[in-house]
């Protein structure tokens, strides 16, 4: 591998074994961003990207359906001082500060309709980049500076 974007093709997942060599992380169920204003991340989650809300708490969070996955959005001004439990059990206290990044699958050919659509809300493309080994993303920021992306899989190998 090399410090260079796109100058080598991407290492083979790393796999977490146990004694007997079959256990394996299989993948990301949860992937989490910061922000202060949960209601303009509703607004804009759900009127700019069209995701369904699937649980949120007022002040603390706002959960997403995303794929086979979940996108959380966390106000860390409550995460990371406030203690919740769930029947008894502690959830640890966590969050960032500052701007994240997270990717969003999306085929090459949806990509234009992704630029107009965001265009039309007045989401400005910060970059789009065509990857030296194949693939296409576009970058924009969320209403709390998050950078995100829509990415072709191929960009990663991926189907």
């Amino acid at each position: 591998m090399t410090n260079e974007v796109g100058a080598s093709k991407p290492s083979p997942t790393p796999k977490a074994h146990d004694a007997a060599g079959t256990l394996q992380v299989r993948g990301i169920i949860e992937t989490t961003l910061s922000c202060t204003d949960l209601d303009a991340a509703e607004r804009f989650y759900t009127k700019v990207l069209g995701f369904d809300v699937f649980a949120k708490e007022e002040g603390r969070h706002l959960f997403f359906r995303c794929g086979d996955a979940m996108l959380l959005l966390f106000n860390t001004e409550h995460t990371s001082t406030t203690a919740t439990k769930v029947d008894g059990a502690p959830i640890p206290l966590h969050g960032t500060t500052g701007a994240a990044h997270v990717a969003f699958r999306a085929g090459e050919a949806e990509i234009d309709l992704w630029k107009r659509r965001l265009g039309e809300h007045g989401v400005d493309i910060e970059s789009e980049v065509r990857w030296p080994e194949g693939g296409l993303s576009i970058y924009f920021r969320d209403p709390a500076g998050n950078c995100l992306e829509f990415i072709t899989p191929v960009t990663w190998g991926l189907d």
